[in-house]
């Protein structure tokens, strides 16, 4: 498969030439100053606002000394703040460094001393972690501005608006998750961010002609939070309810009372949604329903479409392909379980363990290449070289693809189990097992075995209210999976090891007690 399965949309070009169009910033906030921005529980902050307030934290991140290519990062929560401090940075041509402000103190240090940001903005839900690590940092928190009184700029000097960059210039570092070792910072520049954003607007969705309303529930430091919610929202004129992800309840109460056309959000938060009892007339008023960040179950997109009345949209990406890379958006009637097309300017390949191109219908590793792609990482090129080939992303996961370019993801090459020198993948034991009414959620993984060299092992969560035993897993895998793919053995669990978003963290299942 080397070519895009979609026609590819206009996109940045890739030169090195500087102006004020190739930098990110310039395109948020050139809209209606009248019309609503951000929409939070203290009220309504309008574009005009939003330039405002932008202006003030540029001004305060000049006094600071901050200036191209300085990393300004972001510990804070989903609210306001993080808008303007992330937009200021990029269009000074700085580099926004957002973090996650439930990381431990021992997670956190480490990242921005990787990254040796010029200031750091600490809302209030960081000032936890920040006690931790403030030491080393201490002299770098960001002074903010003051309300506007008058110049715009509060205490600080005039504001140098937005500045030119190189399309290469890096725009956002976003530390990937850290599921399979140590987190690393993937480098997007402001090609990368407005590329994939042209991606997405050459889909036939009409983002444009109606500003939306998106409900940002998703963790602003995650790439699919900030690029594909807050991003896309503000690029083309239309709003964003934002507000912390978590609690389902809150969420359904959000969406009675702000009636948002577009909501995001992990697979996590749709099971909660749908078991807190989310009925069909809470979502009369969305016109877009998107699963990202983590994996979306075949059972879940149906209870969604079930009991929420929505069509549930799936996707695939990483951070390192600005988000997203595959989706079923503008897609008629998908294969379930299928993470849609390839998005427009997004070419993929793959590829077998000999390097050579797959079968259709065949497993392999997912290479992808276009625009949106970051060249890397930061201050880490070794480990770049073996990611990134002749501009392809060697994405690690295992993929297949019908004979209709429909992608599916089917695991990840490191979590291979070789069973008697036969290949297991995870995903695909997981899905047999998800059939079983009685199980809510399943980790599978290998484990050292004299006899077969690896064994199958399933961490099953069950129900609520249901008891499950060996027997009756084996024979329901069993009917479903060729013998050396059942599980060796099951552990029933209370909960899997989740990261923030919802994905599993497969590394840690045998360290369960």
């Amino acid at each position: 498969m080397n070519q895009a399965q979609r026609d590819p949309g206009g996109s940045a070009d890739g030169s090195g030439a500087g102006t004020v169009e190739r930098n990110l910033a310039y395109y948020l906030e050139r809209h209606p100053a009248e019309a609503p921005a951000l929409i939070t529980a203290d009220g309504v902050v309008t574009h005009g606002d939003l330039r405002s307030a932008i202006s003030r934290w540029r001004s305060a991140l000049v006094e600071a000394g901050v200036g191209p290519g300085d990393r300004v990062a972001v510990l804070t929560g989903n609210n306001p703040d993080f808008v303007f401090v992330h937009i200021a940075a990029m269009g000074l041509g700085a580099i926004s460094v957002p973090l996650n402000c439930d990381s431990p103190s021992a997670e956190l240090l480490p990242q921005l001393e990787s990254v040796d940001p010029a200031v750091v903005h600490v809302g209030p839900e960081g000032e936890r972690v920040w006690a931790g690590i403030a030491a080393p940092f201490a002299d770098r928190r960001l002074a903010p501005p003051a309300a506007n009184e008058g110049d715009g700029n509060g205490s600080f000097g005039p504001d140098p608006g937005v500045v030119a960059v190189s399309g290469s210039d890096p725009a956002l570092l976003i530390f990937t998750s850290g599921t399979a070792g140590p987190s690393k910072a993937a480098i997007l520049t402001h090609d990368n961010l407005v590329s994939s954003l042209q991606s997405v607007l050459s889909l036939p969705l009409d983002l444009v002609s109606v500003p939306e309303s998106f409900l940002a529930v998703i963790p602003l430091f995650h790439v699919f939070g900030v690029h594909m919610v807050v991003h896309l929202a503000l690029i083309t004129g239309g709003s964003v309810i934002l507000d912390e992800y978590g609690n389902a309840q809150h969420m359904l109460e959000l969406i009675r009372t702000h009636r948002p056309t577009v909501v995001a959000g992990p697979p996590a938060l749709w099971q909660r949604m749908a078991a807190q009892g989310g009925q069909a007339t809470d979502f009369g008023s969305v016109k877009l329903a998107v699963s990202g960040a983590a994996a979306l179950l075949p059972k879940l997109a149906v209870q969604v479409d079930d009991q929420l009345g929505l069509v549930l949209h799936d996707g695939y990406g990483l951070t390192e392909s600005s988000a997203v890379a595959a989706s079923t958006l503008g897609v008629d009637d998908p294969p379930l379980g299928s993470v849609g097309l390839l998005m427009p300017g997004v070419e993929a390949r793959i590829v077998d363990t000999d390097g050579s191109e797959c079968l259709t219908g065949d497993p392999g590793e997912l290479w992808l290449r276009g625009p949106m792609i970051s060249p890397g990482y930061w201050g880490e090129p070794g480990r770049h070289a073996s990611r990134v080939e002749d501009g392809w992303l060697l994405t690690g996961d295992v993929a297949v693809v019908d004979e209709n370019g429909y992608l599916a993801i089917v695991g990840r090459r490191k979590d291979l189990i070789i069973v008697s020198g036969f290949n297991v993948y995870p995903a695909e034991v997981e899905a047999a097992l998800l059939t079983h009414p009685g199980v809510a959620q399943v980790g599978v993984v290998g484990e050292p075995l004299d006899a077969t060299g690896e064994a199958v092992v399933a961490f099953v969560v069950p129900e609520p209210g249901v008891t499950l035993d060996d027997s009756e897993l084996w024979s329901h895998c069993g009917e479903r999976l060729a013998r050396y793919k059942v599980p060796h053995r099951f552990v029933i669990a209370e909960q899997l090891p989740l990261g923030p978003t919802g994905k599993l963290r497969r590394n840690q299942l045998l360290a369960q007690p």
